[in-house]
């Protein structure tokens, strides 16, 4: 067993911190000053189409397509192995750092299924932008009117006419929607109610000015708005007619598409809130070495010392299990490594959250506060706990295949 990144990989870490440390860090003020004086917030920030340039120019784009997409789809093509250090050092800068390389959520996800689902037309006219961050996506899944970490349950109607769907529903926390570049939802709904539970369901693709399409309201979290990934929208679907060519791999893949999404986005998402983990201890140990209490500094303070011990144990213990799961998705697919997808779903989100929640206390009051950003870290770790399937749906799942174990 060997734990040194490859020739490849410490090239790509080397370069994406040096891009990091001169380009995006130092963007992010940049950043919130421009969103304070935009009347719009939901429109591009003009720093973040400067990052892209200076992005491009290091080839540091589109670095989250595996090895099998090769570089004819505009790919890096690392494995999964590879692109975790990297992935993890962009969530440093969850703002920046993703959005930056064109290496953001929901858009890597939309871009994964349409590249392995999507018909060449349908490549050509939405991949090929979308790997180009000519345009954003949105992705329409879950439902306020019934528990959607059971997918089965998604009730929105997917109806034959002739050559068109017609689409009648209501979406909500649809990641990407309020953002006006997202000029494609990918929406998953029920083309045949009757049909085998997990046959019942299909995706389509329907462009954002389709008529009937409404964006109803943005959706915040602890009042955060998520506006680096576009936001989270309300939206409904009147009588939306799309060409029956927009769908998704054909009826009844919907469910098997939703898995497929599913399981690259979840390691992603355990990637950044590695690299988030960090960036909320370097804040911990420059708050705890400078501050003083009871005539010595927080970090002569045992409790506190003890925190970060445990926080280093912490990350360190999930990242290795992020990269095993990276391994296994690499060397036996990503089915076989399902109970490791489920794992680091719970566990790493779990990290994240104790780390920020400690942060915060040794910040004070401040912690919470405008001035710092560990108020939007502990909304970010807490909505990972229910992103992507909640907690007790993964624990659940592993526990059953645990009891079932013989050795």
């Amino acid at each position: 067993m060997h734990f040194e990144y490859d020739e490849t990989t410490k090239d790509y870490i080397a370069r994406v911190e040096k891009f990091m440390a001169e380009a995006v860090y130092p963007a992010e003020s940049v950043l919130e000053e421009q969103l304070a004086a935009n009347p719009d917030r939901w429109s591009a920030a003009p720093v973040v189409a400067e990052l892209r340039a200076e992005a491009r120019s290091r080839d540091l784009w589109n670095m989250f397509l595996p090895a099998s997409a090769g570089s004819s789809d505009g790919g890096a093509g690392l494995t999964n192995l590879q692109y975790a250090p990297i992935c993890e050092i962009l969530g440093r800068s969850p703002k920046l750092g993703p959005a930056a390389t064109n290496c953001a959520a929901p858009d890597t996800g939309n871009m994964e299924i349409l590249r392995e689902f999507g018909t060449p037309e349908q490549k050509e006219q939405w991949l090929k932008p979308l790997l180009n961050a000519e345009i954003r996506s949105a992705f329409c899944m879950t439902e306020p009117d019934v528990a959607s970490s059971d997918a089965t349950n998604i009730a929105t109607s997917i109806r034959r006419e002739g050559d068109e769907y017609v689409i009648n529903g209501l979406k909500w926390w649809s990641t990407g929607a309020m953002n006006p570049d997202a000029a494609i939802f990918i929406v998953m709904g029920k083309t045949d109610p009757e049909a085998e539970r997990h046959r019942q369901q299909s995706m389509v693709l329907v462009p954002r000015d389709t008529p009937g399409v409404t964006i109803v309201r943005p959706l915040t979290y602890f009042g955060f708005d998520d506006r680096d990934h576009g936001g989270h929208a309300e939206v409904l679907f009147e009588n939306v007619r799309v060409p029956v060519t927009n769908i998704l791999k054909g009826e009844g893949e919907g469910f098997a598409i939703a898995q497929a999404r599913l399981g690259p986005g979840r390691i992603h998402h355990c990637m950044r809130a590695i690299g988030l983990a960090e960036r909320a201890l370097d804040l911990a140990r420059e708050r705890a070495n400078s501050r003083t209490a009871f005539h010595r500094t927080l970090a002569e303070q045992g409790v506190i010392r003890e925190w970060m011990a445990e926080a280093r144990i912490a990350i360190e213990a999930n990242r290795l299990l992020v990269l095993k799961t990276a391994w296994l998705m690499d060397t036996v697919g990503n089915r076989a490594a399902h109970a490791e997808i489920q794992s680091i779903k719970v566990s790493v989100p779990r990290m994240l959250e104790t780390i920020v929640d400690r942060t915060i206390q040794i910040f004070g009051a401040a912690g919470g506060s405008q001035d710092f950003p560990l108020a939007e870290m502990y909304a970010t770790a807490r909505a990972l706990r229910i992103a992507d399937g909640p907690d007790e749906v993964h624990l659940s799942a592993l526990g059953k295949a645990e009891l079932r174990r013989t050795h």
